[in-house]
């Protein structure tokens, strides 16, 4: 199961974070901040691959002993951050993929929105409930 989902500016900096048991909420902030260093050198060893590959997808970031952190980049560098509960075995790759997916189609539809400010916070109630939803299915 998803236990935290966070979106991540271009200058790394959290546009949103969200995490299921909140009583570990600072221990997945810290690994989402961590694995931008993994997502960082992912990006540059594709270099100029990255701009022609459609898939940004970054696959699997790094595994810890209880969960599994995942990455997806999108053309305008904001980065998204998945962290899987490593007990859940029958989540495959590509119904990790597919979750990104639906997470960079409703923040393109938060972007969208014309009383929104690229760079701030999402306080989207539509976004947070899709988020919600997809932490929910996976369970």
């Amino acid at each position: 199961m998803a236990v935290c989902v966070a979106v991540i500016a271009k200058e790394n900096y959290p546009l949103y974070i969200r995490s299921i048991p909140t009583e570990n909420e600072l221990k997945f902030h810290y690994m989402v901040h961590t694995s931008l260093d993994v997502v960082d050198e992912k990006i540059s060893a594709m270099g100029k691959a990255l701009v022609d590959q459609r898939e940004l997808y970054l696959g699997l970031l790094y595994p810890t002993e209880d969960y599994k952190v995942y990455g997806y980049v999108t053309n305008s560098k904001v980065k998204f951050v998945m962290v899987v509960d490593s007990s859940n075995t029958a989540l495959r790759d590509n119904e990790i993929r597919s979750m990104f997916r639906k997470l960079h189609n409703s923040y393109t539809d938060v972007m969208c929105n014309p009383f929104y400010n690229p760079g701030d916070h999402i306080q989207s109630r539509a976004f947070d409930s899709m988020v919600t939803s997809m932490m929910i299915q996976v369970c």
